[in-house]
């Protein structure tokens, strides 16, 4: 693609810079064929690599220790369930349509203007998360190194600047040369421990927790406050779709790897991570009797009591906070990585502005470096469990949307659509749902409605948002989908096998060549005009009107 720049109309004189630097990670837009050369196996294996995080191992070592092995297990069970359902349409329709979740959202119930606030929540997701790691690395620096842990958090925080900076081509190249060694650090303690001492297992599946159970019975309340904390995760699918949206076309050659590649790498994730969950409860009950309640969930003294039982005590730190480094630096580049694509989305859509992708990196990276300093890691559990509860809303929506309206009602356009002119600024059917399905389940999870019904905010989120995703469509007949029929372009959008057209066309704003599905014709002009130069258009020149016969 060329990168010449050109003088604007009537965008943003910055449209040309954000041209430049959005060829790289398509920040705005569709990810167009000409630069998806990866194979769907490369694509899964980047995207899964992301999620070699060690949070899990303290989310489920955290659930388990309050609340017992056998709540917690099926804890983690419940909420892999809803997990994988919800993110396998939403997976899909990122890879097929090679547009991330919020290209999706827009189109899926919300609006224009109206995703950017489940941009905010993603946001928030990936600095929540961000956080959460470089705690843990910061950790392993204490224990490996002697850094203070504020140092730590620095340390973490400054080190994966670089390799965001140069977006997927990077990130691709570093989640595949380090997932091998990351799975051998991660299973070899596991498997030693369980071949070694039977009774391992036998303490594990017989701990009762602390939160009054005491026989180790199955209680509702703690499997469903235990999934809540699970369901925070729900978001990550997102993460998932900013690598899936790469994938190449899908075509009769190669329909099986590319859907063993969708489901792996989209809600397949969650398989690893309910047993990574699973891990950190065995370990953390494991080492409790050594470390106390306080360091067990600590995945840093998790592994080192476990290295130590199978290696010479000079190797046991150093291999320990290898594996924390390795994580937290696989993991955290995918955080900083979409948490500044969802911000530069927001900002760009509602100012019109677009300031370059690296300043939404900087900003990222200092609300996750101001939690890590005021130790979000003692709360942890109750930072994830207020914000699940607008994950699930999101999510739910989202994939409601997809599964129901578009599928079953019909009442939603099959094909996503993402571009200013052709969406309404609001969509009230999933606007309606998410605001509704949050607001009342936050309510619940701070006791606003009793005690009694606290642990039920999860569910109240999921169920909330399944119902009424459809009613508003069934309430507003799907009139706020689509602002207009068609986008004033005669070639078609997808080509034969269902696929977004290859075709390219230049845009005559920032004169730079794209391919067809990131395209509308010009309000103004005989030419058509990008989705991103639309986005930064101040004045609306060029944006289509409402209708065909309005122009």
């Amino acid at each position: 693609m060329s990168t010449t720049e050109s003088p604007l109309t009537a965008s943003d004189p910055t449209t040309g810079r954000a041209a430049q630097e959005t060829l790289e990670d398509y920040t705005l837009r569709f990810a167009p064929r000409s630069y998806r050369r990866w194979s769907p196996a490369v694509v899964a294996t980047t995207a899964l690599g992301g999620i070699a995080y060690l949070a899990d191992f303290s989310i489920g070592a955290g659930i388990g220790l309050a609340h017992g092995t056998g709540n917690a297990l099926i804890a983690i069970a419940v909420a892999a369930v809803v997990i994988f359902i919800t993110g396998f349409p939403l997976a899909y329709y990122g890879a097929r349509y090679n547009i991330d979740l919020d290209l999706i959202t827009r189109g899926s119930g919300f609006g224009y203007y109206g995703s950017v606030l489940t941009s905010v929540i993603f946001a928030s997701f990936t600095f929540i998360f961000f956080a959460l790691e470089g705690s843990i690395m910061a950790q392993g620096l204490e224990l490996g190194l002697g850094l203070p842990l504020w140092l730590g958090y620095l340390v973490s925080t400054l080190m994966v600047i670089p390799l965001v900076i140069y977006g997927m081509k990077a990130l691709s190249k570093l989640q595949v040369w380090t997932t091998p060694v990351w799975l051998v650090l991660m299973v070899a303690p596991l498997v030693y421990l369980v071949a070694h001492d039977p009774g391992t297992v036998d303490r594990f599946l017989s701990y009762a927790g602390t939160d009054g159970d005491g026989d180790g019975g199955v209680n509702t309340a703690s499997v469903l406050l235990g999934a809540g904390v699970c369901l925070s995760l729900i978001a990550q699918i997102g993460e998932q779709i900013d690598y899936l949206r790469f994938m190449p076309p899908k075509t009769q050659e190669n329909r099986r790897g590319w859907w063993a590649a969708v489901v792996m790498a989209g809600p397949g994730w969650v398989v690893l991570g309910a047993l990574k969950q699973a891990i950190g409860v065995f370990l953390a009950v494991y080492i409790l009797a050594e470390v106390g309640p306080d360091a067990a969930p600590e995945p840093i003294q998790q592994f080192r009591s476990a290295f130590d039982a199978m290696l010479p005590s000079w190797v046991v730190v150093p291999l320990a906070v290898v594996l924390v480094v390795i994580s937290q630096i696989k993991i955290n580049v995918t955080n900083a990585y979409s948490g500044s694509l969802a911000w530069t989305n927001s900002f760009t859509r509602v100012t019109r502005h677009y300031p370059g992708r690296l300043v939404f990196v900087l900003v990222n990276l200092g609300f996750a470096l101001a939690l890590m300093e005021a130790d979000m890691f003692s709360f942890l559990n109750d930072i994830l469990g207020f914000y699940s509860n607008c994950a699930i809303a999101w999510v739910v929506t989202v994939a409601t949307d997809i599964g129901v309206n578009k599928y079953v009602l019909k009442l939603s356009p099959l094909r996503p659509e993402f571009r200013r002119g052709m969406l309404h600024a609001v969509n009230p059917v999933g606007v309606v749902a998410f605001v509704a399905a949050s607001g009342l389940s936050i309510a619940l999870y701070f006791h606003a409605l009793g005690d009694t019904l606290q642990p039920y905010s999860p569910v109240a989120a999921a169920v909330i948002a399944f119902v009424l995703t459809p009613l508003m469509a069934i309430v507003t007949r799907g009139r706020y989908y689509l602002r207009r029929p068609d986008d004033g372009i005669g070639e078609a959008l997808l080509d034969p096998d269902g696929n977004p057209s290859a075709l390219t066309l230049d845009c005559h704003v920032c004169h730079e060549p794209y391919e067809r599905p990131d395209l509308a014709a010009c309000r103004t002009h005989d030419a058509v005009v990008c989705s991103l130069c639309l986005s930064t258009d101040k004045v609306g020149d060029h944006v289509l009107p409402a209708r065909p016969s309005d122009a």
